[in-house]
């Protein structure tokens, strides 16, 4: 089986999720939020021979890649077909609590060259961008061809950064008088066509961050993290470490700021009298900057340049003050 996506940061997570020492001097459980292909999951499981890996996706398609790469670690590996924070909500009984808790943000490279749902604009596909092939939730086409100029224009520059939100929007609109925009390179000549002649040639397409804003949307992917993390620490065993790789600015500020909680003596804001979250703090915070790719990684998988990875290790459970002020948007 041709594997396309290669992970990120593979070093440093297999370095700072390392399972050693205590309590991991036996069996150690570890869940790979993000499963993708399974390429973090085959790393550890090759490197660390007592560990047990669930793996969490809710791409049933690309699950089964994992499944056929990952088949011969046979009952280390286990399966979730799933949303992560559905997960983390509800953690299954039948497994104990992990140890080790990685996110990898990112979307596989499989979805952009494989999918076939339109998350690229160099192929000429329909307007998915469902991670959840089988999800009821409305499609990227859905979003384009019915939201109002107004509400795409906002789309586009939350979720997308992009300066020229409004004028891409009326665009847009203006194109779906003439019928439907169905696929994903109709839409990218929408994009190319009614920006400014230098917006064309600059450092990346300028429908880019259009896409990226109409898949966080379809996908509510920005939503999902903060109370993912959150069960997903309070999840952990005391010592145990959660690690979280991102790949924009959005998904940044989201972990970062729930880190910072984490590490905090007090969170309860100035109106509670009475210190309820404890009183000390939760974590020990392991990367007090993000880790980045090094150069070689930037050169040989070009989309790590971007990826940021974050650990902490817990302390003691975290409560819903931890949550403040950490906007899912």
């Amino acid at each position: 089986m041709e594997i396309v996506h290669k992970p990120v940061l593979l070093g440093p997570c297999l370095e700072y999720l390392s399972p050693v020492g205590e309590p991991y001097e036996k069996k150690a459980w570890m869940v790979d939020c993000t499963l993708g292909e399974g390429g973090h999951s085959n790393a550890f499981l090759s490197k660390f021979p007592t560990l047990n890996v669930i793996g969490i996706d809710a791409d049933s398609v690309i699950q089964a890649r994992a499944r056929e790469r990952l088949a011969p670690y046979g009952d280390r590996m286990h399966f979730y077909n799933g949303w992560f924070n559905d997960f983390h909500a509800n953690y299954p009984a039948e497994y104990p609590k992990p140890d080790l808790i990685l996110f990898d943000l990112g979307i596989s490279v499989f979805h952009y060259e494989r999918s076939g749902r339109g998350f690229s604009f160099r192929y000429d596909e329909p307007l998915d961008m469902r991670l959840d092939p089988n999800s009821e939730k409305d499609s990227a086409g859905d979003l384009v061809n019915n939201l109002r100029e107004e509400e795409l224009a906002n789309l586009i520059y939350l979720y997308g950064e992009e300066k020229l939100s409004r004028r891409i929007a009326r665009g847009i609109v203006e194109s779906r008088k003439s019928g439907r925009i169905e696929s994903s390179k109709a839409l990218a000549d929408v994009i190319y066509d009614c920006v400014p002649a230098n917006y064309r040639h600059g450092p990346i397409h300028p429908a880019t961050r259009t896409f990226q804003a109409l898949r966080i949307a379809v996908n509510s992917e920005l939503r999902h993290i903060p109370p993912a993390i959150h069960n997903a620490f309070n999840n952990l065993n005391v010592g145990g470490k959660l690690g979280v790789i991102t790949f924009h600015s959005l998904e940044d500020r989201i972990v970062k700021n729930y880190f910072r909680n984490l590490g905090k003596q007090c969170v309860c804001p100035p109106e509670v009298s009475v210190c309820r979250c404890g009183g000390s703090a939760c974590a020990e915070i392991l990367t007090r900057k993000p880790v980045g790719p090094t150069e070689e990684e930037c050169r040989e998988n070009s989309p790590s340049r971007s990826a940021k990875l974050r650990v902490v290790k817990k302390l003691h459970d975290a409560t819903e003050y931890h949550l403040l002020g950490v906007e899912g948007f």
